[in-house]
């Protein structure tokens, strides 16, 4: 990697990260919330359900943006706003404040993917490699955040634990401000057309570009995005619930202070995510992405199938399923990436991206809340079944992409 591209990287690093931060503690939240408002699973999966769809249904908008606009300062932009939004939670008393704050969170949180993405795929020369350090910060934030929030829970109350998360992002916001590179520079290696819209299309203009683009390969690659998110926040988002649930992390009292074993499993399994996003980056530097897409998914409904009976088998068979589970969840990030920078030119990148993340992040919000109409009627291996089914879908929807277009994928 090159010094722009250093620079690209280490600023869309630091976006990912806090992102991923904010988005993963919420779990460790919903089950202080799950006590303190004494709702059901399925009506607090609602409140977030909600908050996360906002970053998919933003993220078409953003995309537009980042075709347009300077995606550094979008990206900035989104940093300040899930600040702002945490700010709101933090002096939350109740459930509907609990929902205004995780709205604006989501709302700003929309911009981050379409922005980040496309300033990857435009501006960095060793594209694969971006791609993978970009999930590595982005793991920084899924471990780290949930991690940070576990341990200061131990000690403090849940608004006082939001209020101390707003420094790790404050602290990013002006790092990243520092930061210069130029956003183009991986497109002009390439002999790309780099060019962006001097400002933002007509409603016209994007119905014939979203024509052309679903009339491709892109619809595929769209349908796997929805796919892939009702899988990612089907099992994230109550994770920490599930664990809590077996008789492996019953609570410990030391003195005074109870301790939940089962946050802190949670946050270390995340760890492992970290290396899949690594290891997904690379892989399509090397393999083409169509292939690793169905490996990848192909893996997830095996793993989703043997989550129950190994939750059951003892702490360690849990532990390694749980640490392979996370580690897939986040390989297939950087593969489904390379996938849409493969089947959209350059200008249209940031489009595609909202797209893509209209999908994984809003459509895939389906997903929390349906997990938590499963976990309240029915059990957790209901749930994992039915993630299985999903992650196998795709894969199959990723032959029919292999299949029909991998010889006209282009690597630019």
């Amino acid at each position: 990697m090159n010094a722009n591209d250093r620079a690209l990287t280490g600023f869309t690093m630091l976006g990912h990260a806090t992102f991923h931060a904010y988005e993963l503690v919420i779990p460790i939240l919903v089950v202080v919330w799950l006590d303190e408002f004494g709702v059901t699973p399925a009506a607090i999966g609602l409140v977030v359900g909600a908050a996360y769809a906002l970053t998919g249904v933003g993220a078409l908008p953003a995309g537009l943006l980042a075709d347009a606009y300077s995606a550094k300062r979008l990206v900035l932009l989104c940093i300040a706003g899930m600040s702002a939004g945490f700010a709101l939670l933090s002096a939350a008393q109740g459930l509907v404040s609990v929902t205004l704050g995780l709205l604006v969170w989501g709302a700003a949180a929309s911009i981050y993917h379409p922005a980040g993405l496309a300033l990857i795929s435009r501006g960095a020369e060793a594209r694969g490699t971006a791609f993978a350090y970009h999930g590595i910060g982005g793991n920084a934030g899924v471990a780290g955040g949930p991690l940070l929030g576990a341990v200061l829970l131990v000690g403090l109350g849940w608004r006082q634990v939001v209020l101390v998360l707003l420094a790790p992002a404050l602290l990013a916001l002006v790092v990243g401000a520092r930061l210069d590179f130029d956003e183009t520079a991986g497109s002009a290696t390439r002999e790309d057309d780099a060019t962006t819209a001097a400002s933002v299309r007509s409603l016209g203009a994007v119905l014939v570009d979203s024509k052309l683009l679903f009339a491709g390969g892109f619809a595929l690659v769209f349908l796997v995005g929805n796919l892939y998110g009702l899988y990612y926040r089907g099992v994230l988002t109550f994770l920490p619930e599930v664990l809590g649930g077996l008789p492996l992390f019953d609570p410990v009292e030391v003195g005074q202070r109870t301790i939940e074993p089962s946050r802190y499993v949670y946050s270390g399994l995340l760890v492992f995510g970290a290396a899949g996003q690594y290891v997904g980056g690379k892989l399509v530097d090397h393999v083409p992405a169509e292939r690793a897409l169905i490996g990848s998914f192909v893996a997830l409904g095996a793993v989703a199938l043997l989550f129950v009976p190994a939750s059951g088998a003892g702490l360690v068979p849990l532990l390694v399923v749980g640490s392979v589970l996370a580690f897939l969840v986040f390989v297939e990030a950087p593969i489904n990436q390379e996938v849409v920078s493969r089947h959209v030119p350059p200008a249209a990148r940031g489009i595609s991206f909202g797209y893509v993340y209209l999908a994984v992040l809003g459509v895939g919000a389906a997903g929390a809340a349906g997990a938590g109409v499963v976990l309240t009627r029915a059990s957790p291996a209901a749930l994992f079944a039915l993630l299985a089914a999903v992650a196998l879908l795709a894969a199959g929807v990723g032959v029919v992409l292999l299949r029909r277009f991998e010889p006209r994928a282009s690597g630019g």
